[in-house]
């Protein structure tokens, strides 16, 4: 999801790096290596989850309203 996979062009990654700064402000508990090992959207889903204590479907919510209208 954040993570680089190598071979992708330049405004994947750039875009990339934006999403996972905006996620760092958005879940301020989140570093920048957990979003970087993060490679799915129930990964951080689960994270999400675990770091805020929420429910699944509270930690999707979440997850959704945040990733709404970004292309990964």
């Amino acid at each position: 999801m954040f993570g680089f996979q190598g071979g992708e062009d330049a405004d994947t990654l750039l875009r990339k790096k934006q999403y996972l700064k905006e996620a760092q402000r958005h879940w301020r508990f989140l570093t920048h290596y957990d979003l970087s090992t993060i490679k799915t959207k129930g990964q951080l889903c689960n994270m999400i989850k675990i770091r805020k204590g929420l429910s699944e479907e509270q930690a999707t919510k979440d997850v959704d309203n945040w990733m709404q209208g970004k292309e990964f």
